[in-house]
């Protein structure tokens, strides 16, 4: 059965869900109004409909999928419910599951928690969405067949979202703060070599953490605080994933930089880096 969907929005994980939508037959909106060109053409790809306001979109659908950063998905969802929504609001963005209940206060009957794990959706076998709730089932259904392997789960899908992404995220900005420690006490030679003796790979797992993390940092930072906030609620030490934050926090000015290397994120962290 085709589901009339309102992908907000189409960044790159986002556009990769609402691909694998299209892909299986279902109508894919999207909202043109303060978007940039970047998400235009990632909309354009995935072969997503465009509509030039909220309203109109919300009008077309019958649900909705947030994929934003996680700082705003509480005013994505609360603009949603503000014209009225009636639907499925499936929230599946990288927040704490008190965050989650507090989407879910907004939202109502019709909301679905979910969490992502793995890189967008454009290879078999990589990434997954969990989902709970009441609707969890139904939402998985969307997807069945596609490149998204949704799972429906007990319990919390952001709370699981933040288990993962507490070691995944967190070890990477532990591991470049290292590195920064090791330049600034002028020992990172030496260290890069004990590494090679005791932790055989460890010293390319640094540098191709700086690759792959630089472009992506500023929206890791939220996701920390989010993470950080799970921890202090659940009675744990939140403070290493506060820290993690300001790691990806200084990485921030190399947003969508394609030339980032452990170099110029080492620079960042250490308060001298360039945009």
């Amino acid at each position: 059965m085709s589901e009339k969907i309102l992908l907000l929005h189409p960044g790159a994980m986002g556009a990769s869900l609402g691909a694998a939508l299209r892909g299986h037959g279902h109508d894919v909106r999207w909202v043109l109004d303060g978007r940039s060109d970047a998400t235009a053409g990632r909309a354009r790809d995935a072969d997503l409909t465009p509509e030039d306001g909220l309203g109109e979109a919300l009008g077309a659908v019958d649900h909705v999928l947030s994929v934003c950063p996680p700082h705003a998905a509480v005013a994505v969802a609360g603009a949603v419910m503000a014209v009225g929504f009636a639907g499925t609001y499936v929230d599946a963005n990288a927040v704490s599951p008190d965050t989650a209940r507090r989407i879910g206060a907004i939202v109502g009957s019709g909301f679905v928690d979910g969490g992502i794990v793995g890189p967008p959706a454009w290879r078999p076998g990589v990434t997954r969405l969990y989902l709970s709730g009441a609707g969890a089932e139904a939402v998985a259904g969307w997807f069945s067949g596609t490149l998204v392997d949704a799972r429906p789960v007990a319990g919390s899908a952001s709370a699981l979202k933040m288990c993962y992404a507490a070691f995944t995220k967190g070890s990477s900005a532990l591991l470049l703060a290292i590195r920064a420690l090791a330049e600034r006490e002028g020992v990172t030679d030496a260290l890069l070599a004990e590494w090679a003796l005791s932790q055989p790979g460890l010293p390319e797992r640094s540098v191709a953490t700086a690759v792959s993390t630089s472009a992506k940092a500023w929206r890791f930072e939220g996701e920390m605080r989010e993470i950080a906030a799970t921890f202090d609620a659940a009675g744990l030490p939140g403070g290493f994933h506060e820290a993690a934050a300001e790691v990806f926090g200084r990485m921030s000015p190399l947003k969508d930089a394609a030339d980032a290397d452990i170099e110029r994120v080492v620079a960042h962290l250490l308060g001298n880096g360039r945009a």
